[in-house]
């Protein structure tokens, strides 16, 4: 079903606001509870693309947008910059076909490119599905936080996942080359 995977652009945004809008007003992947609008998510995506972060489409055959997956920082301490945290969102007829696995794996590889070392998913909702992509592309569970979030009438879990990029944790990282300049 993926015909390619591509950085995402700003003229991609209004089907990246449609797809997170499903998942804000249907799904528990966001804890967010009112959907933002085109201009709202057009500044999430340059702050994050403004700092060298990966952002990516995955499209069809006929050049339409199935889906997204970006890196962003766990946490913005400088000692965490080895570290990133994937968001990855499905159109609603994309899911279970493998939209989501491509551009984790793709964001993976990117990220490893870049220099990361730690790549952190943090599935809200406790999705079955999420925690089975995420684990499909080398992630362990890292630890669960129960009853963290309340929509649709629900306490919702959330589970962490963990994987190592490159070196990992192995070998001491090189300060002089992004990530290692962001600190």
């Amino acid at each position: 079903m993926v015909a390619a995977i591509r950085n995402l652009t700003a003229e991609d945004m209004p089907s990246v606001t449609a797809i997170y809008s499903q998942a804000v007003l249907e799904g528990t992947a966001s804890y967010e509870l009112v959907p933002p609008g085109v201009d709202e998510m057009t500044a999430r995506f340059a702050a994050i693309t403004g700092k060298g972060y990966p952002y990516l489409a995955a499209l069809d055959g006929d050049n339409n947008l199935l889906g997204y997956a970006y890196a962003s920082a766990f946490r913005t301490r400088p000692a965490y910059r080895w570290l990133v945290e994937d968001s990855i969102y499905v159109a609603e007829q994309a899911r279970g076909l493998g939209v989501g696995k491509a551009l984790l794996q793709a964001l993976v590889q990117r990220c490893e490119g870049l220099g990361f070392r730690q790549m952190v998913g943090v599935v809200g909702g406790a999705s079955d599905a999420s925690v089975a992509v995420h684990r499909s592309c080398g992630f362990t569970l890292a630890g669960r936080l129960d009853g963290t979030g309340f929509k649709h009438g629900l306490w919702l879990d959330t589970i962490f996942m963990q994987r190592p990029l490159g070196e990992g944790n192995t070998t001491k990282p090189d300060l002089t080359v992004y990530p290692g300049t962001l600190g």
